[in-house]
């Protein structure tokens, strides 16, 4: 029996389509289940940009139906996978918040100032988004057992909470410790820090100088730079605060 996807009678639109060379802008066609093409005109090879794997990766026919998976193709799958698995992190935020709104968008603002950090400064992109995400998650349960937001009682009982969640979604192991130990002591740093701990500690104080009304205050602005900014790409984005702050 042939694979479903690999026979023709169970093919749609577009899964014949055209693609452009990125060497010399040719009409490059591809089927949907080719892995490669070179291009006519000057003879560069092109990846199937719209080729999927999936399959690939559970089907014990795999290598006789679709030969090796190039590298390229497997690191953009990794890609997806992780960009997957960070959006089921931020969903099981938003349902353990529910209404909490404010709680909501505040990790939604960290998680978007770290992802800004993230793409000049580097670091673990699963490990800064899931801390980023899950950062206050202890915040209701502090205030039902002690009655206070404080960030000593938030980091107490942040990290069960987020260990439930990761290990749920089946997140590495050392991956999800390492996410719970950033949330663990996210408003109290170690004389040296990890770049991952770095990057999400600015986001957070990215959001808190917008929350609280610093971004207005120059002064205050230019200490708390001097004080918690260690990367330059944060530094950059908290002046840009002070500055918008100005045009409002």
């Amino acid at each position: 029996m042939k694979c479903p996807g690999q026979d023709w009678r169970f093919w749609k639109p577009g899964d014949v389509f055209d693609t452009q060379c990125p060497k010399c802008g040719g009409r490059v066609e591809f089927f949907k289940d080719e892995v490669r093409r070179k291009c006519r005109s000057c003879g560069h090879e092109i990846v199937n940009p719209k080729i999927d794997f999936g399959c690939a990766q559970w089907c014990q026919y795999a290598e006789q139906c679709v030969g090796v998976v190039p590298d390229e193709v497997k690191a953009k799958q990794k890609d997806e996978q992780k960009d997957l698995l960070r959006e089921r992190i931020s969903f099981e935020m938003k349902k353990y918040f529910g209404t909490d709104f404010k709680r909501v968008n505040h990790a939604l603002k960290v998680a978007r100032h770290a992802e800004q950090i993230l793409k000049i400064e580097g670091g673990n992109p699963l490990v800064v988004m899931g801390a980023a995400y899950l950062h206050d998650i202890g915040i209701h349960e502090a205030e039902k057992k002690y009655g206070s937001t404080s960030g000593q009682y938030q980091e107490k009982e942040g990290p069960p909470i987020a260990k439930g969640i990761l290990k749920r979604l089946n997140v590495r192991e050392e991956m999800a410790e390492e996410i719970c130990d950033i949330i663990g002591h996210h408003h109290s740093p170690k004389e040296e820090e990890t770049l991952n701990f770095q990057i999400l500690y600015e986001a957070d104080w990215l959001v808190n100088i917008e929350e609280d009304g610093i971004s207005k205050d120059r002064e205050k602005v230019e200490k708390i730079i001097g004080k918690v900014f260690r990367t330059v790409t944060g530094k950059k984005l908290a002046g840009e605060l002070y500055l918008t702050s100005l045009r409002k």
